[in-house]
């Protein structure tokens, strides 16, 4: 049996970070991670806040101190949407929060977009569609706000797409990456189909797979699959992409978790 003091237990509390957790709320949490630069500070706060207008007029302050519009998309809103994203990640907020930052981080691009006549950079571009048949398309929707909210130009097929209709627009667009959604298993099948006509066209892109329906053995099944257990799960195989992972195999090794 252990022998442990009752300060060898807090220590070990707060070696873990669960003490910490326990006694921070989601805002002092959020506080510890803003930038600290004063003209950048209140662009991430009210990203993580969800406040539109707040965005937009942090922003304009910081146009009016000389910042560049285009810079702040990198350098004050990527920044706040990214502190959201950890805090996501560390359950310390939930998805609610999450598309409301998501929400007012487009604002705030659209704005800075307005306020000058550079064109930014998209990270990369990607095709997202909910499996023809399933007209639920909440899931797409909120991969489709987060992958724009980290900067990636979106192509949003909508829901009930021809399997025919995807394949035209991944070789109209050439996107980095396909996702599809699917909330039924009845569905879900127009996946398979979806990864043989691209493979069958020489197209090798990763298709990201989630929704109520989908499951890691199911998306495993197909040559293209990546599985994303959650909407958020898009951003970062994105990411990840970009990074260089392209190979299915080490994207699976990432991401699939069971």
């Amino acid at each position: 049996m252990l022998d442990l003091k009752l300060e060898d237990i807090d220590g070990i509390l707060v070696r873990y970070n669960v003490a910490l957790e326990k006694e921070m709320t989601p805002d002092e949490a959020a506080e510890e991670l803003y930038p600290k630069d004063e003209l950048i500070y209140p662009v991430a706060k009210a990203i993580y806040e969800g406040e539109e207008d707040d965005v937009v007029d942090a922003l304009q302050a910081a146009i009016d101190a000389g910042k560049k519009p285009i810079a702040l998309i990198d350098d004050a809103l990527m920044v706040g949407m990214g502190v959201v994203t950890q805090l996501y990640d560390e359950g310390i907020i939930f998805l609610p929060n999450v598309m409301m930052s998501a929400d007012a981080m487009l604002a705030g691009i659209d704005f800075c977009k307005s306020q000058t006549t550079e064109v930014p950079e998209p990270r990369g571009k990607v095709v997202c569609h909910v499996a023809e048949g399933d007209v639920h398309d909440i899931g797409k929707n909120i991969v489709a706000a987060l992958l724009r909210a980290n900067g990636y130009e979106v192509i949003d097929l909508g829901r009930d797409v021809p399997v025919d209709e995807v394949i035209a627009a991944v070789e109209k667009e050439k996107p980095m990456m396909l996702t599809g959604t699917a909330l039924m298993t009845t569905t879900m099948y127009a996946f398979k189909e979806v990864n043989d006509k691209l493979l069958e066209k020489g197209i090798k892109i990763p298709f990201a797979c989630g929704g109520g329906a989908v499951n890691q053995d199911f998306v495993s099944q197909y040559e293209l699959g990546v599985y994303g257990e959650e909407a958020a799960d898009a951003p970062k195989i994105a990411d990840a992409i970009v990074a260089g992972t392209k190979d299915i195999t080490a994207l699976r090794e990432e991401f699939h978790k069971h």
